[in-house]
């Protein structure tokens, strides 16, 4: 089922839009969190020791990861059923809503221990939701593109990752420069989870008039959408072990340059604060750049060669700017810190079309859900955790090189291992998409 060639364009254009300004919300949440932990940990988590305080504070950020695979369990085998619109709504509300009540939230000093309870329902919210909306949003843009242009459209989702990171990160300094650090205390720090209400209903407003994926919609016609879409999903294993481990060097790196780089230039290379600002506003950006360019090379040019080659060099980039940190000056860490977010930007650009290739449309957002969202909590979320822990245990600041590295190694050795065939979405119609075992089995009775 197909659409008419008059209004591919228009819905192509509202589909994008409807699920990338969703996106955004999901990134802008954990960009202003990030940077106002210090004030939440204050508020809500209330210690003797500030740093006890602001640890807390992590951790309650760091939870949402952890939460994100319950999330994609639920939502992911919903928007196999049901259909990538509804689920998409669904997700949104939950996720704007949550980030808007947490700037409602009473403080520590008004409802006691009660108020850290709420803070971390909320943040369990949040990332219930967002492990909803990867598996979802993944496979409703991927379908509106159709072949030859996934890359080039998804990629946009990780643009938007960022940005979202970039302009939570921007609202909350902005703030923190215009009102102080006493009222920011005070009451400032609600006003960046506030207006994730208003941009929540300008998102709602455009995916309540979004049509379901193409794709989706020709299984509703023929009758073949999945009704047990987690049972049906283990049919693909081979699938899903692939995805998971192409998206390890993918989560990993994504943490490195977003979020411990930051901690790692501040905390222990001692750079200071501006300094550790702008270098990770720069890197951020120019990985954001250059991932355009990435899927659209590898709509034209194929998916593996190319990530083969920039996930070798973003392996030998980690260990390059891991290395270079003795010593270092913020003049001798810039290069190996662009090196490592242009390849980053890279390699992110055409993961997520990967993923949606290896798994068919029947089950394709309960796949993603699943795959995608355990490396994230376990070498994306704990990176930042994993690395300290690393340079406390060794004493070696470079230490965090073999945690990244070997994130790395991993990836490509599943990259190494992909075969043609395991791309069911380039070789077969939504309606004709079988195991690769089932199909060869097929085709020799």
């Amino acid at each position: 089922m197909g659409m008419s060639p008059a209004n591919t364009q228009r819905q192509r254009r509202r589909a994008f839009i409807g699920a990338t300004t969703g996106h955004l919300i999901e990134w802008y949440d954990y960009g202003v969190y990030g940077f106002l932990a210090l004030y939440i940990g204050k508020a809500f988590f209330v210690s003797d020791d500030p740093t006890s305080s602001l640890l807390a504070s992590f951790a309650a950020f760091a939870l949402s990861f952890f939460i994100r695979p319950l999330g994609g369990l639920f939502f992911g085998p919903l928007a196999d059923k049901i259909g990538r619109r509804r689920t998409l709504i669904t997700v949104l509300v939950m996720m704007a809503g949550s980030t808007f009540l947490l700037g409602l939230l009473p403080t520590y000093a008004s409802i006691g221990i009660a108020a850290p309870v709420l803070l971390v329902l909320i943040r369990c919210v949040q990332g219930f939701s967002a492990g909803g909306e990867i598996g979802t949003i993944t496979s409703f843009i991927s379908e509106y593109a159709g072949p030859g242009r996934r890359g080039f459209a998804t990629c946009w989702l990780m643009v938007t990752a960022v940005l979202g990171l970039l302009l939570g990160g921007a609202v909350a300094n902005g703030m923190t420069w215009a009102l102080g650090a006493e009222l920011m205390q005070d009451w400032g720090w609600r006003i960046p989870f506030l207006i994730a209400g208003p941009l929540g209903f300008i998102s709602l407003y455009i995916r309540l008039k979004l049509e379901d994926s193409p794709e989706f919609l020709a299984l509703v016609e023929a009758g073949q959408t999945s009704k047990a879409p987690l049972r049906e999903v283990w049919q693909w294993k081979r699938s899903i072990a692939l995805v998971f481990f192409i998206i390890t060097l993918h989560s990993s790196i994504f943490y490195l340059v977003l979020t411990f780089a930051s901690t790692y230039m501040s905390n222990t290379l001692k750079f200071d604060s501006g300094t550790t600002l702008l270098y990770v506003f720069v890197a951020s950006l120019s990985a954001a750049l250059v991932m355009p360019f990435g899927g659209a090379f590898t709509d034209r040019y194929g998916r593996k060669p190319f990530l083969m080659v920039i996930g070798t060099l973003a392996t030998l980039a980690m260990y390059w700017f891991f290395k270079t940190a003795p010593g270092a000056t913020p003049a001798t860490l810039f290069w190996p810190l662009m090196a490592v977010a242009i390849l980053f930007g890279l390699y992110a650009s055409s993961t997520y079309a990967l993923m949606s290739e290896l798994l068919p449309t029947r089950i394709r957002s309960t796949g993603i859900a699943m795959a995608y969202n355990i490396p994230v909590a376990v070498f994306g979320g704990s990176a930042p955790l994993i690395s300290t822990w690393l340079i406390k245990v060794t004493g070696d600041i470079t230490a965090p090189w073999y945690f990244y590295v070997g994130t790395g190694v991993a990836s490509l050795l599943a990259l190494v291992v992909l075969r043609q065939e395991d791309f069911v979405a380039c070789n077969r119609a939504p309606t004709q998409e079988r195991p690769v075992g089932t199909v060869l089995a097929d085709s020799q009775a």
